[in-house]
């Protein structure tokens, strides 16, 4: 009988990326981004393990907003006080903070409510022109264009 193959922490090789977020549409670069973050693009996936490798987006405050959602799509976060629902658009916050943007999408289709999907948002790195940090780790090029 065979049995499923399980990955072990100590066989994962973990590699870094590097994504170009320009005029690449926000949910479609998130949901590749993800699937890295996960692992799902490698044969060892196995979800109850962190077997994702680490990603680096650059230029996030030029990422594509299709349609009216610059305008239309909202959103909210509350203070826990009376009257204290906060709201923002979109494109706001795209200008005020790209970063954010980008973390909030990719955090949404991350396992949330778990240390699992903490531990996969924490290999993800945002900035919001082309320099990053992470030339030690070289880094290699990421084409999502190809991929969508």
């Amino acid at each position: 009988m065979r049995s499923t193959y399980l990955a072990k922490k100590s066989e994962i090789e973990k590699k870094w990326y590097v994504v170009d977020a320009t005029d690449i549409p926000l949910g479609r670069l998130s949901s590749v981004v993800a699937s890295i973050l996960r692992g799902k693009n490698k044969p060892i996936f196995t979800p109850n393990v962190d077997t994702g490798d680490y990603v680096i987006v650059v230029n996030a405050s030029k990422i594509g907003l299709t349609g009216k959602k610059a305008t239309k799509k909202m959103y909210y976060r509350h203070s826990r006080y009376p009257g204290g629902l906060k709201s923002i658009s979109a494109g706001h916050l795209r200008e005020q903070n790209p970063v954010r943007l980008i973390e909030n999408s990719v955090r949404k289709m991350l396992p949330n409510k778990n240390s699992l999907g903490h531990q996969q948002l924490l290999k993800l790195h945002v900035y919001a022109g082309a320099e990053h940090d992470h030339a030690a780790q070289k880094p290699e090029v990421l084409d999502i264009k190809s991929k969508i």
